[in-house]
């Protein structure tokens, strides 16, 4: 369906100005999620982190409402025209936004942290997920702009892969003799990486799957 409207909205203002914003809104979201991760993993102190992270959600959040503003300004004009994939952008640019928060979640685990993450730990208990994550947006960014349903599918298997990860690490957590403070932050971190993880496949996914179906992705056919 997205890929037909893709072909048929192609070289119209409206579309191009949507994807552009859209596209920025992933790359500011992965360049959020990089940078607080090299600060909460790799204890990396980048000067006014705090500042910029929130410097770009709240540019994130903007291109949300933009994005929303275009798209209310659309129908209104032709309401029985391109509803289905408005209706699909609205979705896919929550996604998005949600993505600036759960980065800004990870920030603040940072402060919560009594000291810097042992890699050693953090290695055993997540082989360095954080950058198969980083991959996922860039393969999610791709998906959606170019409608590759290959890509899109792909990130399927991401997803299946990194959740059931987050989830056998809170296990091993509970089960663990770590300290308070530590399993608190880790199983924090397992969290967020499977809801970044979520929205993304959210967002590839809307490229395959009729609007219907878009934020259960989890519930349909996983592919082999």
């Amino acid at each position: 369906m997205f890929k037909n409207l893709l072909q048929f909205w192609k070289g119209k203002d409206f579309l191009s100005q949507v994807l552009e914003e859209f596209k920025d809104m992933l790359e500011d979201t992965q360049n959020m999620f990089n940078s607080v991760c090299k600060r909460l993993i790799y204890n990396e102190q980048e000067t006014e982190l705090e500042d910029k992270i929130y410097s770009i959600d709240k540019k994130v959040n903007e291109l949300e409402r933009n994005i929303r503003k275009r798209i209310i300004e659309h129908l209104a004009i032709q309401p029985s025209v391109d509803l289905s994939t408005s209706l699909l952008l609205m979705s896919v640019v929550k996604d998005a936004e949600r993505l600036g928060d759960y980065s800004k979640n990870l920030l603040q685990v940072s402060s919560l942290l009594q000291k810097p993450i042992d890699k050693n730990i953090y290695t055993g208990l997540f082989n360095n997920i954080e950058k198969e994550i980083s991959e996922l947006f860039q393969k999610t960014k791709e998906a959606f702009i170019e409608s590759d349903e290959d890509k899109a599918t792909l990130s399927w298997h991401y997803e299946t892969k990194i959740a059931k990860h987050c989830d056998e690490t809170i296990e091993k957590l509970a089960k663990g003799n770590l300290s308070v403070n530590e399993s608190v932050c880790f199983t924090l971190m397992a969290r967020y990486f499977k809801r970044i993880t979520a929205h993304l496949t959210s967002i590839a996914t809307s490229v395959i799957l009729p609007l219907s179906d878009l934020d259960y992705f989890d519930e349909k056919r996983k592919p082999s």
